[in-house]
């Protein structure tokens, strides 16, 4: 297994740095584009491990699908709803997105399809969907695990009609659903009750949907037993169109988030308050600790706390951008008071189980870290400890705890390639921007 030694910061930053696509975009318009009258072109497309799995999923299901990695572009030549292929299958990593968005997309058509991932992916839930699919008429089967992937899908068509989840462990399986919607036999409504974890990636998947031709009538009604209705005409088609894919919100985090703990400024281009990414919201986090964020129509600017200032601990519900805790968690070792951070108990179910892994390593820094069912509670250390961390395969992991080596000489990542699930050469930019010293 390959280590990175981290570089620490010896001045205040100065950078601006190019983050790439967003993946949940990325994958959320791949489906879109598949599902087409036409052909689409995505541009500024994330090229990651997460959406190879993707794209290499929907060639093997017979979509027409050309890759230009040098310009971060895709054109994908729709099927108008029909899925060539009767039969596959395909192997989805340890992408959620991918094999919950395909599982609802070829339930669309007509044959037999088995999806699978690696040993990780089995213990992630995928039953909601499954139940939500059955009800609309598909044959679902579990070989192993009911409820759990390895899951194969008996597909003649969706008829539509009235779902209803009650607090689905991800949004991700109703995301997935909706945007096969548009192809049921008749209208469709989608109902969820209960708790309702990352509700800004079902706007965003809302979203992409009306780019591409479909409306998404919604009637939300938010609070403790907040009910959200998404209405779907069908049959409908989407349109092809050409799309370009914002810098991921989330990767961005990572460089925000660094004024925070060396100092500086960094500027991400092409993220604005307009965003259809909930976790834009991470930098209202970074205010909250003393940092200061200015809001261009170019992007975003975040600068450290004043001279003589320490970072705030802060108290927060995470449960919008679930994915910005390790970003925050880290943060947390080095602030003035200890930092809560609540409500994310489905950070269990990511590629990692990330409250435990969370809490494993920022002990090894000298972190007070109490482990709670739906959160942690991390009181900073009079001084942070260099350690080796392990990232247990999960990209998140690795990119939070480069953070941490800005003001930590002598700290040690272990599986730095892990970070190709979602940002390939994420180290080589963070030592660039690193290096942009004020």
């Amino acid at each position: 297994m390959s280590v990175y030694h981290c570089i620490a910061s010896t001045q205040p930053l100065d950078a601006v740095v190019e983050v790439p696509g967003s993946k949940s975009l990325t994958n959320r318009a791949l489906i879109a584009s598949a599902l087409a009258d036409g052909t689409s072109i995505l541009e500024n497309a994330l090229f990651a491990e997460d959406t190879y799995l993707m794209m290499e999923a929907l060639r093997a299901l017979g979509i027409a699908v050309t890759a230009d990695e040098r310009s971060c572009t895709v054109e994908i030549t729709g099927c108008g709803g029909y899925i060539p292929e009767s039969e596959g299958n395909l192997f989805c990593g340890n992408s959620g997105t991918t094999i919950r968005f395909l599982t609802a997309l070829v339930a669309l058509g007509n044959g037999r399809y088995q999806l699978d991932g690696v040993a990780r992916m089995r213990k992630r839930p995928i039953g909601e969907l499954g139940q939500a699919l059955q009800a609309l008429g598909t044959g679902i089967e579990y070989p192993a695990d009911e409820g759990f992937p390895p899951i194969v899908v008996h597909a003649h068509g969706l008829r539509g009609g009235h779902v209803h989840f009650d607090s689905p462990r991800s949004s991700q399986m109703v995301s997935a659903l909706l945007l096969a919607a548009p192809f049921a036999s008749r209208d469709m409504m989608i109902e969820v009750a209960g708790d309702v974890p990352s509700v800004p990636f079902l706007k965003m998947t809302t979203a992409v949907m009306e780019r591409f031709g479909v409306p998404v009538v919604e009637d939300n009604r938010q609070g403790p037993n907040g009910v959200f209705r998404f209405i779907v005409e069908a049959p409908r088609r989407y349109q092809p169109t050409s799309f370009s894919i914002e810098p991921d919100a989330t990767n961005a985090t990572y460089f925000l988030a660094a004024p925070a703990i060396a100092g500086g400024r960094v500027t991400v281009p092409g993220l604005t308050k307009r965003s259809f990414q909930g976790d834009i919201g991470f930098v209202d986090v970074l205010e909250r600790m003393g940092c200061r964020v200015d809001r261009e129509e170019s992007g975003l600017t975040v600068s450290g706390t004043r001279a003589g200032e320490r970072l705030r601990g802060i108290d927060v519900d995470l449960n919008d951008m679930p994915d910005t805790v390790p970003t925050l968690a880290v943060l947390a070792i080095f602030a003035a008071t200890p930092t809560a951070i609540r409500n994310v108990a489905n950070l269990r179910l990511k590629e990692s189980d990330r409250l435990g892994a969370l809490a494993s390593e920022l002990r090894k820094l000298g972190g007070a870290v109490d482990e709670r069912s739906d959160g942690l509670v991390i009181s900073p250390p009079k001084h942070v400890t260099p350690a080796t961390i392990e990232t247990y395969d999960d990209h998140r992991m690795a990119m939070s705890f480069a953070l941490a080596g800005l003001k930590c000489p002598g700290l040690i990542i272990n599986d730095p390639q892990c970070c190709d699930k979602t940002f390939p050469h994420f180290f080589e930019r963070f030592e660039q921007m690193s290096a942009a010293q004020g």
